[in-house]
């Protein structure tokens, strides 16, 4: 089976799509893969850290074009890297800022701040 990269949405349907992601949801993981099936080390990490402290939070699967959410979320947060988690539309961090504020205590009050 062959995936040819960049298959996916075009820039304009990606940035409409990211931002009514953001409006409509509390709290929005922009992750490599899904729920069930993360596909990198920092998705997981990022999932499992929110899964800690929220049953209902949205992922959405970045890899369909990938190239495209880095410029959207890039625009959102000024934040190259995926994952990205979103309170209540205003950028939080990567797993590592999560991972931080769980260690400080903060992720609970962070997340259900929403």
């Amino acid at each position: 089976m062959e995936f040819p990269p960049n298959q996916g949405l075009d820039q304009e349907e990606v940035n409409e799509q990211v931002a009514e992601t953001l409006a409509e949801n509390e709290i929005v993981l922009f992750m490599k893969g899904t729920e069930l099936m993360p596909q990198c080390g920092y998705s997981r990490k990022a999932l499992g850290l929110i899964s800690q402290h929220r049953e209902e939070f949205e992922t959405v699967d970045v890899l369909e074009s990938l190239d495209e959410y880095r410029v959207a979320l890039n625009e959102q947060s000024g934040w190259e890297t995926i994952p990205q988690t979103f309170v209540d539309g205003e950028f939080v961090g990567g797993s590592d800022i999560l991972e931080e504020l769980d260690e400080r205590g903060e992720l609970a009050e962070t997340l259900n701040a929403a």
